[in-house]
């Protein structure tokens, strides 16, 4: 195990300690245990060699022992009887937002409640209003939490399932009886949440690729196998369906099962404008739709059937009927972002607030993975559930930084860390630092963390008022939403997007899966006022660097160019912009 799976381990202990109604100091011991794991700059099996483990402050003896049984074994006994101890029921409810150890704690030891179900009842007959601590407001977010995690039930976020669709992909390219395969559906156009994962492969033979299909490793169930289609469901609840068709009919297949429907609809309109007809099966002649008829023209390609119907090539992230048909008829569409366009990350976390890595690992790590700069821009003290850090902590951290730059530049190293915070907006629209520290720093990224249920107008001055700030270089994640999870709050973002158009201020596509905030809907708009845009992975972990390629996909849905993202330029010219855009934001105040 590493040391993040320890730390999980640890944290989650403290979470069940606290949800057995443990002493508080017992639970938040293994919090803390958590957090120093986390914060580790070699590895524990190195430390545990050694006899090391006893000298780091924060890790009692028995804590000491636990970490020492899971890094030797991989599993840890008291771990597994705690968690056999709570009934089930408590732990699904953890997954309710907004409901904490303490308050399921408290829902069992007065109401009795073991389950969402009868949380929920208990809801509906006012019980939980009546329970200290809890009240009318709790009990309506109970209640709206438990209606959305139901409605959220059978859909996925991108990023689980890019990587299940990619191994199934891998496998059928290795089949001998599969001519072509790719993803399809909503997967293949880069919607950031999905219902289910469609597959498209073209075959000779389509009973024994099925066959092969239906035999993968993670496939739990068949739920239906005939002679052309097959679907599955795979660990973690995804499921997965594929379509096998002859090559000829690879193309139309394609373009079809890609949708969107609307996109698919005007696409066939147009077919049936020029006398023809466009189906899954082909593009005819005929006006009947029907495989039997002849076809105007065995398209091996979606660019030829594009040019066929007088159109250039659409990309498939852009197949949503917002505008991209029309734009195509006029001539070949601008080449949109690709993922290895981007150059770094502004807006991440370390240790000295949430992430989980130091800034001289992050520095290592993503110098080795050929990025050219990266943000360390953890959350100020007004985050405090997240560590956030006050003026003095800051100050300290910029000292690190820039003794880490100054290595870097001593060994020839073109790689850098650029110095940062991600400010809270407050409540008042304050920000949480003074203008004279941040203008102490690289880059400024301005969000919100608290006050959600201010009114649409609350919430856009808050926002309003961060852009013309003249320290402040990008709003962060606009609406705050957490897919699958929590509502964005209210805001106008139309008028948002217009104070950072007159105010040259950034807004900031956070690649995180959970947000990608702002949507890719609203940037057409942002990029005809000319707002420039920052993809950010908001990384608090090694690995969440590459949420760069999927904060490029929903770029390439906002239909964003490599122009329109600043993180695409190399570190010479981004500190330029940096520099420029606070003097124009001071010019434009004054």
């Amino acid at each position: 195990m590493n040391k993040e799976q320890i730390a999980e381990i640890l944290s989650e202990i403290g979470m069940l300690l606290e949800l057995k109604g443990e002493v508080v100091f017992k639970a938040r011991a293994y919090a803390n245990a958590a957090r120093v794991v986390e914060g580790l700059s070699e590895p524990l099996e190195t430390i545990i060699a050694d006899d090391r483990l006893g000298e780091i402050k924060g890790i009692g003896e028995g804590i000491q022992k636990k970490i020492t049984e899971l890094v030797r074994t991989g599993r840890l006994a008291y771990y597994d009887e705690l968690k056999a101890s709570i009934p089930p029921g408590l732990l699904e409810m953890l997954q309710i937002p907004g409901l904490g150890p303490k308050k399921i704690k408290a829902l069992n030891d007065k109401l009795g409640i073991t389950s969402v179900a009868e949380l929920e009842a208990a809801c509906k007959t006012g019980k939980v209003a009546g329970l200290a601590g809890f009240g009318e407001k709790t009990q309506a977010n109970i209640r709206d939490g438990i209606l959305r995690r139901r409605s959220y039930a059978e859909k996925h976020l991108i990023s689980e399932a890019i990587p299940i669709a990619e191994s199934l992909l891998e496998a059928l390219r290795s089949h001998p009886d599969v001519i072509r395969c790719s993803t399809a559906g909503s997967l293949r156009r880069h919607r950031e949440i999905i219902g289910d994962i469609d597959l498209l492969a073209s075959s000779k033979h389509p009973e024994k690729v099925l066959d092969f299909f239906t035999r993968q490793p993670g496939v739990l169930s068949i739920i239906a196998k005939g002679e052309t289609k097959a679907s599955v469901l795979l660990q973690g609840g995804i499921q997965a369906d594929l379509r096998v068709v002859s090559d000829a009919e690879f193309a139309s297949a394609l373009m079809y099962f890609t949708g969107s429907k609307e996109h698919n609809i005007v696409m066939r309109q147009r077919s049936i404008d020029r006398g023809l007809r466009l189906n899954e099966y082909g593009l005819f002649r005929s006006k009947t739709e029907t495989r039997d008829r002849k076809l105007l023209a065995p398209c091996k390609t979606e660019e030829e059937i594009f040019e066929t119907l007088g159109l250039h090539y659409i990309p498939p992230e852009m197949r949503e009927d917002m505008g991209e048909i029309p734009l195509a008829e006029k001539g070949p569409l601008p080449r949109l972002l690709e993922w290895s366009d981007l150059k770094g990350s502004l807006h991440n976390h370390s240790t000295w607030s949430d992430g989980h890595q130091q800034p001289a690992e992050i520095a290592r790590t993503m110098r080795e993975l050929g990025l050219a700069y990266w943000g360390i821009t953890d959350h100020s003290k007004a985050s405090f559930q997240a560590n956030g850090l006050d003026a003095g902590r800051l100050r300290q951290q910029l000292k690190e930084v820039r003794a880490i730059n100054q290595s870097l530049a001593d060994e020839g190293a073109e790689f850098r860390l650029l110095t940062g915070t991600e400010v809270d907006v407050l409540k008042d629209g304050k920000l949480d630092f003074p203008d004279d520290l941040l203008a102490e720093l690289d880059v400024v990224i301005a969000s919100i963390h608290q006050s959600f249920s201010q009114s649409e107008a609350e919430t856009t001055k808050r926002l309003v008022g961060a852009a013309a700030n003249p320290q402040v270089h990008i709003l962060g994640h606009l609406t705050g939403r957490l897919l699958l999870e929590r509502e964005p709050y209210k805001v106008n973002q139309h008028a948002v997007i217009d104070a950072c158009a007159q105010t040259g201020t950034w807004i900031e596509l956070n690649a995180s899966p959970s947000r990608f905030d702002m949507d890719w809907r609203l940037w057409p708009y942002a990029k005809s006022k000319g707002v420039k845009c920052v993809i950010n992975c908001d990384a608090h972990r090694f690995e969440h660097a590459g949420w760069l390629r999927l904060g490029a996909g929903i770029a390439r849905k906002g239909w964003l160019t490599k122009e329109d993202v600043l993180n695409t330029l190399p570190l010479s010219k981004l500190r330029k912009e940096l520099v420029k855009k606070r003097r124009h934001t001071a010019s434009q105040k004054s």
